[in-house]
């Protein structure tokens, strides 16, 4: 009777052993998301060409699962974006965020493509420092925030450069304030400024609408700066709530 409880139990380890490693896999490892959005500039578009996204997670660098291809960032604004990674990483430290751009990035200008140069982002990437514990069973959305307005530099010659301004910031860990201003054609620059930062966006030249994301709690003045014509327009200790969004009354120029 004992060899045979014996026999049993030894049948019985290896699956025990198999259940703990499918345990210890799925404690071990986390879903990420990337997303793609813009603040728009007075472009028709701006074309990135997105090769790869890597993160360093406990200093080792892992490459995602990247939606390659060339996007125009300009239809990506006032609140949308494209997904670029869904992928699975393991749980740890996630340090760093790394974008790598190919070589086919342009923008259009009076209805003129031209080529925009990127030589920094074509090697190691563009690096930005997220400093986040990745917790085992929990998916994270980030979202990349390309600051067109602030990204591309004329050069005296008529060339145009690329040199990214842009925020990665978590979707879970960040609010937004949304609104309308009347009439569109006002066309202001919206600045969003805290105590650390300014954010600044363009409204929405048909429709009035703007949106501001990746905000840390707290309150901010908000300075709206539209074509000539109109006034200057100051709104002051707009509240943020982390994970929520803060939306304003309509706001009219006159």
């Amino acid at each position: 009777m004992k060899t045979h409880k014996i026999l049993i139990l030894l049948f019985f380890i290896p699956f025990l052993f198999a259940a703990c490693n499918d345990l210890d896999n799925s404690n071990g490892t986390s879903k990420i998301r990337f997303a793609l959005t813009d603040a728009p500039g007075d472009y028709q578009e701006v074309n990135i060409d997105v090769q790869s996204i890597k993160v360093i997670i406990n200093d080792s660098i892992i490459d995602l699962a990247t939606n390659q291809g060339i996007y125009n960032i300009l239809e990506f604004v006032n609140g949308k974006d494209t997904l670029l990674v869904t992928d699975d990483i393991p749980t740890g430290h996630l340090s760093q965020v790394r974008l790598i751009l190919g070589e086919n990035n342009t923008v259009m200008a009076d209805s003129i493509l031209y080529d925009l140069k990127t030589p920094s982002a074509q090697q190691s990437g563009l690096k930005f420092n997220v400093h986040e514990d990745i917790l085992p069973g929990i998916s994270y959305t980030y979202i990349i925030d390309f600051e067109a307005a602030k990204s591309i530099v004329k050069t005296g010659k008529g060339k145009y450069l690329l040199k990214p301004v842009i925020r990665v910031f978590s979707q879970a860990i960040s609010g937004s304030i949304e609104g309308v201003v009347q009439p569109p054609e006002a066309n202001p620059l919206v600045q969003v400024i805290g105590s650390d930062d300014t954010t600044s966006t363009y409204t929405d030249t048909i429709t009035g609408q703007y949106m501001i994301r990746g905000l840390p709690a707290g309150y901010f003045n908000l300075e709206f700066h539209p074509d000539s014509g109109f006034a200057d327009t100051t709104l002051v200790d707009i509240e943020v709530i982390e994970g929520q969004t803060t939306v304003l009354d309509t706001l009219w120029f006159q």
